[in-house]
């Protein structure tokens, strides 16, 4: 799991992500079907009335925040700084999405929703410090 360093979870959340777009459209097609949406002429309103738009908005909160995560972690790999700490943080940071994911798009829960989201983000934030670090932005002397 580690032997990839940054690689293996920017591509295991890339695959999260694509999960989460065949679940969208498994649950989003037959809901249009049933309620008679024509695909060429539905509404806002009517997409988000469906039972897929929780999905649908978890997919889209994937292609967000998660890009800073690839970027940090090609900014790291390139770096050399695919150490276990790194790898670590990132594989928590998949971990954490795909928990996101779910709670999002089963039961929505906006105050565990956004506590996850916060350990996400803070978990995103020390790897973005360990980047700055390795760029010399930032100067740590312990």
């Amino acid at each position: 799991m580690y032997e990839h360093g940054m690689i293996a979870p920017v591509v295991a959340l890339a695959i999260w992500s694509l999960i989460m777009l065949i679940w969208l459209y498994a649950t989003r097609i037959p809901a249009m079907s049933k309620a008679k949406i024509k695909p060429d002429a539905a509404t806002r309103a009517q997409m988000e009335a469906l039972p897929s738009a929780k999905v649908a908005d978890n997919y889209n909160h994937l292609m967000e925040q998660p890009t800073i995560f690839y970027a940090l972690c090609f900014a790291l790999q390139f770096l050399d700084q695919a150490n276990d700490i790194n790898i670590g943080l990132a594989w928590l940071y998949v971990v954490i999405r795909i928990v996101h994911s779910l709670v999002q798009a089963i039961f929505n829960s906006i105050v565990i929703r956004f506590s996850i989201f916060i350990i996400g983000s803070l978990v995103l934030m020390a790897l973005a410090f360990h980047a700055a670090i390795a760029v010399g932005m930032v100067d740590v002397h312990f």
